[in-house]
């Protein structure tokens, strides 16, 4: 398996197989927390086994599935399995399954006795080319991720051959965020989710985007700038998300749309009808229909991404050639027209 290495702190693993050892080697771990979801469960036995081979005590924890993980209360079960199971500082949080299990994961071990060490084994293309890596973790409140913490984990463990096996429409949800991740750090990747839509290399993929968020992470660990520009598509996108049944890779692709359309109008790209017809031959949405625009304005405005100038959004001067800029009400407006809001 490959390994690369984000922000100095974590090693990622890319590859086909678990590697042996699972864990990165040290000698005073003794218990390991395995937190996972439905539909990972197998995958997280097996790990555990593993774990288990190797001299540790393991506790499985299991969590709701997809966003209804991502809550305080949730989080204060896992603390209190935590303390019945007594793990301690120089133990660790290995979580198992897609995104929301990266982002609980990682917010637990980096808020359990002030930090113990996280490992992640994404089961999703989502959280292999995404939530799993570069150390953000949240829960939500009141909005999406609203409560967090940045936090890295050791290593994060991709293996190629759980993504092959995935049901189409998580394949799609990973797709959108790998095809955000082309359109601002790398127009191969772009141009290879454009021309061979859902049958490109997930082995490519997930390289290929891995290697733009080490890049992007390792000069902005804690996104005080060049980090931003791998939220594109996610202010309107997460609005959608947390008002709408849609998936997040679903809201993502709406999202990339409508920052597009801004991005048209402020920017005059001239990439927009290519983004849009790469998303739509992934199979994903361009708009979404039946959601009641006021509540997506009022979620936009406690957007985590405000200050006192406004609204920051992401936009395109061209493919791969991403900035940041305060939007205007108008331009907020027209993306939310252009996507049937």
């Amino acid at each position: 398996m490959e390994a690369l290495i984000v922000a100095g702190k974590t090693e990622l693993v890319v590859g086909r197989g678990l590697p042996h050892p699972i864990l990165p080697a040290r000698s005073d771990r003794e218990r390991v927390a395995l937190v996972t979801q439905p539909g990972a469960t197998h995958i997280a036995l097996e790990v555990a086994r593993q774990l288990r081979d190797e001299d540790l005590q393991v506790e499985v924890i299991g969590l709701p599935d997809r966003e209804e993980a991502k809550t305080l209360v949730v989080a204060g079960s896992v603390y209190e399995a935590l303390a019945r199971f007594g793990l301690g500082r120089h133990d660790t949080v290995v979580g198992v399954g897609g995104g929301s299990v990266s982002d609980l994961a990682g917010f637990v071990a980096g808020t359990w006795l002030r930090g113990v060490e996280a490992v992640h084994v994404p089961t999703t293309l989502l959280a292999a080319v995404d939530a799993a890596i570069g150390g953000k973790t949240g829960v939500n409140l009141a909005g999406k991720n609203l409560v967090g913490v940045f936090w890295h984990p050791t290593r994060v463990i991709v293996d190629v051959t759980i993504l092959e096996d995935l049901p189409t429409t998580l394949r799609r949800e990973g797709l959108a965020e790998a095809l955000k991740t082309g359109l601002v750090g790398d127009r191969e990747l772009f141009e290879l989710l454009e021309q061979e839509g859902e049958e490109a290399s997930l082995e490519e993929v997930v390289t290929k985007a891995a290697a733009v968020k080490v890049r992007v992470v390792g000069e902005d660990e804690r996104d005080s700038g060049l980090r931003a520009i791998l939220n594109f598509g996610h202010t309107i996108g997460h609005a959608i998300e947390y008002a709408s049944p849609l998936s997040h890779g679903e809201s993502v692709a709406v999202g990339m749309v409508a920052a597009g359309q801004i991005s048209e109008r402020r920017l005059r790209f001239q990439g927009l009808e290519r983004m849009s017809g790469a998303i739509a031959g992934l199979g994903l949405p361009t708009r979404v229909d039946g959601l009641e625009r006021a509540r997506v304005e009022d979620l936009l405005r406690h957007d985590k991404k405000r200050d006192s100038s406004g609204m920051r959004m992401v936009l395109l001067r061209a493919l791969a050639d991403p900035v940041v800029e305060h939007v205007e009400a108008a331009d907020l407006a027209l993306g939310l027209d252009a996507v049937g809001l």
